[in-house]
């Protein structure tokens, strides 16, 4: 299941061995890394794509642990995690906490409503095709 989910964000976030800056201003790097103070990147500087795959696993696995505390109670489908999983590697796990209507409705394992809410949402006009996709995975969680 997570190679699934893993690939979706690779090709959702696409790849980049050199900073640039996101459509938010952002510093970013690799799969949608978001650069911190703590990162040593050079501006600049070509980094290895062997590199920036260990970083994003990293990434990965945190937003795995912070997706399940989210939703880690919650009797839902695999997919569904996989696409909240998805959602905090974009957003985080503040942003995803947003979403309160759509956590709700998994909660209550109710997949076609958690999608409306996904589409719904300024996050949907910022990245609508990622968006779109996400909603048909939910729904096909009800089948």
């Amino acid at each position: 299941m997570f190679d699934t989910v893993k690939e979706r964000i690779k090709k959702h976030e696409g790849f980049r061995n050199i900073a640039y800056l996101d459509s938010l201003g952002q510093a970013t790097i690799g799969y949608g890394h978001l650069i911190t103070k703590a990162d040593n990147f050079i501006q600049g500087k070509e980094y290895s794509k062997e590199e920036l795959n260990a970083l994003f696993e990293k990434d990965f696995d945190i937003a795995c642990d912070q997706a399940m505390s989210l939703v880690g109670s919650f009797n839902i489908c695999e997919d569904a995690i996989g696409v909240v999983i998805e959602m905090v590697f974009q957003l985080g796990i503040g942003g995803v906490s947003k979403f309160k209507m759509m956590l709700e409705s998994l909660k209550e394992s109710d997949y076609a409503n958690a999608a409306v809410h996904i589409l719904a949402s300024n996050w949907h006009k910022q990245t609508p095709t990622r968006c779109e996709e996400l909603a048909e995975v939910l729904r096909t969680c009800a089948d």
